[in-house]
């Protein structure tokens, strides 16, 4: 059974309408204007227990507003939801125990104290005992590299020691499912890389589910196999993130390095010709012919060096966003 279920999800705010200055507050406060703005339009999907599942759309796609819905801060307009077997807007004890939502952008933990006592309020909070309060700390403490860290005040941890005591805080009461909005925001390449190994970590450790939403392509190409994505408010795909990239970019990019330079013209038979910079070579080839096409290369010319890879994800996925559809 899933643990997620959306059926036709829909939600609508109404939204003032005031023009600037004195005038237009004025005219606002006698003859309020509104308009409707339709955040999330009958989204429907479901989620699987332990799977981890990659939430993609545009600033404004409705991301962050599914998310709220499905954590029971914000009511449907529309639509059926049940999560984790509960109607998130009951907002239910056991509903609560059974979920987490982390946002990159905002925080939990007390500014001007150490990690170490939101903890202590987390775990009165959710009713755990201080000994297993104690062994869930140093587990995840372990597991997300932290130490000294949570017995400094918060505002004098960096962002991304930060980042990861908020993670600890939000998942001392072990929750089954994690909405994550965004909790690499801002990080460095490195602390990205430790919360992405956290993550894949706890899934393994505990079966947690994940739905996570980001905007840097490593989080969701190293942890989700599978993506949703969103544009207006709507879904237009759910499935395989490999079988997407391979549907969209039915090219392999090659890049050269060859021993003396080579024109356009020379290369064109090799495959289409994406840049020249001196000796460094950049080729488009069709995938089924990228054998036969490097045998050639390498038989033909003097190459020094040779790389394949594909095409930067982040500038296929950001042609979907574009277009809202895959063609």
């Amino acid at each position: 059974m899933p643990i997620v279920c959306a059926e036709r999800l829909s939600k609508t705010y109404r939204v003032a309408q005031k023009q600037p200055g004195l005038g237009g507050t004025l005219r606002h406060f006698f003859w309020r204007r509104s308009r409707l703005v339709e955040a999330v339009r009958e989204l429907s999907f479901s989620i699987e227990p332990g799977e981890m599942v990659g939430f993609l759309g545009a600033n404004g796609a409705g991301k962050t507003t599914t998310l709220k819905m499905l954590s029971g801060l914000v009511y449907p307009s529309g639509g059926s939801l049940l999560v984790a077997g509960h109607s998130p807007q009951r907002r239910q004890a056991s509903f609560l125990r059974s979920i987490t939502l982390v946002m990159g952008q905002k925080q939990q933990l007390i500014w001007d104290l150490p990690p170490l006592d939101s903890f202590r309020v987390n775990a009165a909070v959710y009713g755990i005992g201080e000994r297993e309060a104690k062994r869930r700390i140093n587990e995840l403490a372990e597991m997300l590299e932290l130490g000294e860290e949570l017995t400094r005040p918060v505002r004098k941890l960096s962002l991304g020691e930060r980042m990861k005591a908020e993670l600890l805080a939000a998942l001392l009461h072990r929750p089954s499912l994690l909405f994550l909005d965004e909790p690499t925001l801002g990080l460095d390449v490195n602390a990205q890389a430790r919360v992405r190994t956290f993550l894949a970590d706890y899934n393994r450790r505990h079966g947690a589910t994940v739905l996570l939403t980001s905007h840097y392509m490593a989080d969701i190409t190293a942890l989700c196999p599978r993506v949703l994505l969103i544009h207006q408010g709507g879904l237009f795909y759910d499935g395989s993130l490999e079988a997407l990239t391979q549907r969209l970019s039915p090219c392999r990019l090659v890049r050269l390095e060859l021993k003396t330079p080579l024109s356009a013209s020379a290369l064109a038979a090799y495959g289409q010709v994406e840049a020249i910079d001196g000796r460094e070579v950049k080729l488009l080839i069709a995938r089924d012919q990228l054998t036969s096409a490097v045998a050639r290369l390498l038989g033909d010319l003097q190459v020094l060096d040779l790389e394949v890879a594909d095409p930067p994800i982040e500038d296929v996925i950001g042609q979907l966003f574009q277009r809202g559809v895959v063609q």
